[in-house]
């Protein structure tokens, strides 16, 4: 009886969920496959925001219609999932303008023609023969909307139209735990916003302004927009705060040892090497997104000099430029790391664009120049192929011959990938001599911590050790001893 009354509870929660008819525009230059796996992420994206996705409605164009995306009878179809008309609606005003026969744009302008469709049409648009329950709730675009977009859009489905970056901000909102990974996400989001702010229903009241309440004054959207601007600033200024926190506790992380940096596209599986490497608790889920936060622990079995393994968020194709400018303090642990492993979802069909999409991220925020092997060591760890078969791997291997082919959940992998880590640093250590007078004996133990101690004399005026660091750690000691 508990057991059916779970299962109707789990079928209600499922009924309960908003329900998204996804819109995608398949560009010049873009294939049938690049085009799905575009989809089928942004499915995923719905389904980690709470939403089910329960019709899709793609179209082949030259370009996104400057009026409502889609063409007049893709409209319709998107309409027969949604119980709007399928037509923007015309009884809504536009401002007159003047144009200028030789910059009309006559495809655009007979398409901006057909979506406000016949004023002598009395019922435009196919009813929709879904019943209400079975309707989708809200639509979803595989691509940032203008307002005018949105608007024409909303208007033509008769529900709620969100774009692709509105969804990843509201999971990057959804999933932001620290205070600083909440400031990053009101920074894009309030970005986001300001030019899609609509004048309210008084429209052209204005503050009084200047001294004695003269001149023109400012308008109640001019207002709302100038609020934003200084809560951005305002945001910014404690972000810079604790972004020099960070970066102090960077350098002297830098000094005590080497560091490996976590990248590579979202829901990869970086953080569940980071748990396997680190053998430390992370959350780990099978959603977009589910790591906002920066986490520093120790390669473990631990090492002599200690090696530091950062886990970073997660990047995405068509990835908010706000989003990304304002997580640039947190990918700065990606910035100062000795070694880059690399995370790629092999088993996704699309993991070579993915690819791609992190080493442009990277290179827009300084990490690489370009081309991941560049200037920062690598490490490309192809994960999860133990969902793969024998010739796929065999594929694999031919085309990435410096990869690892790697699973998160096969100890034997761990401990691969745990080897060729502790050799990557091995061979940029130099051996050296370090004696430590007794008036500064306290330095020893600072050698221990920071350098792999391979012999150890006491004589009568200090103590001689043999170590083996890295060039910059010997560096510093000695600059101690001095």
């Amino acid at each position: 009886m508990s057991a059916s009354n779970d299962s109707t509870r789990r079928t209600e929660g499922l009924e309960a969920r908003p329900r998204a008819a996804l819109v995608g525009v398949q560009l010049p230059g873009v294939s049938d496959a690049e085009h799905a796996s575009s989809l089928d992420e942004l499915e995923r994206l719905v389904t980690t925001l709470g939403m089910t996705a329960v019709a899709r409605v793609t179209q082949k164009r030259e370009r996104l219609g400057t009026g409502a995306v889609l063409g007049e009878g893709k409209l319709l179809e998107l309409a027969s999932h949604t119980g709007g008309t399928g037509v923007v609606d015309r009884s809504v005003p536009r401002k007159k303008r003047r144009i200028d026969a030789d910059d009309v744009d006559l495809e655009e302008l007979e398409e901006e023609l057909d979506l406000f469709g016949d004023p002598s049409d009395s019922e435009v648009g196919a009813p929709s023969t879904l019943a209400p329950a079975e309707r989708a709730t809200v639509v979803v675009v595989d691509h940032e909307l203008s307002p005018r977009q949105a608007r024409n859009l909303e208007k033509a489905a008769g529900t709620e139209v969100l774009d692709r970056t509105s969804v990843i901000l509201a999971i990057f909102q959804r999933h932001a735990r620290t205070r600083e990974a909440k400031l990053q996400v009101e920074i894009a989001r309030l970005a986001y916003d300001a030019p899609r702010l609509r004048e309210g229903g008084g429209g052209g009241d204005r503050q009084r302004g200047g001294i004695g309440g003269k001149g023109a004054g400012e308008s109640a959207l001019e207002l709302d927009r100038r609020r934003i601007r200084d809560r951005i600033a305002e945001l910014r200024r404690e972000l810079a705060s604790i972004s020099q926190e960070d970066a102090v506790r960077r350098a002297r992380r830098v000094e005590r040892g080497d560091t490996v940096a976590l990248v590579g596209y979202t829901n990869a599986g970086k953080s569940s090497w980071f748990r396997r490497l680190t053998q430390g608790e992370v959350y780990v889920a099978d959603e977009l997104f589910a790591t906002l936060d920066t986490t520093v622990r120790r390669l473990q079995p631990q090492t002599r000099p200690p090696v530091l393994v950062s886990d970073t968020v997660g990047f995405i194709k068509k990835l908010p430029h706000d989003l990304v400018a304002s997580f640039r303090s947190t990918l700065d642990e990606a910035r100062e790391a000795s070694l880059l492993l690399h995370v790629v979802d092999a088993s996704d069909a699309a993991w070579r664009e993915q690819l791609q999409v992190t080493r442009d991220v990277l290179a827009e925020i300084g990490v690489v120049a370009g081309d991941l092997q560049a200037e920062r060591p690598s490490l490309v760890l192809l994960n999860k192929v133990d969902q793969l078969d024998d010739a796929t791997k065999e594929a694999l291997r031919a085309e990435m011959p410096e990869a690892m082919l790697v699973s998160a959940r096969d100890d034997e992998s761990v401990a691969e990938v745990h080897a060729r880590v502790v050799a990557f640093f091995e061979a940029s250590m130099e051996e050296a001599e370090l004696f430590v007078p007794w008036k500064q004996h306290g330095v020893v133990s600072a050698v221990h911590e920071s350098a792999r101690v391979l012999s150890e004399e006491h004589g009568e005026e200090g103590t001689t050790l043999r170590v083996r660091a890295p060039s910059l750690v010997l560096g510093r000691l000695r600059a101690q001893l001095v």
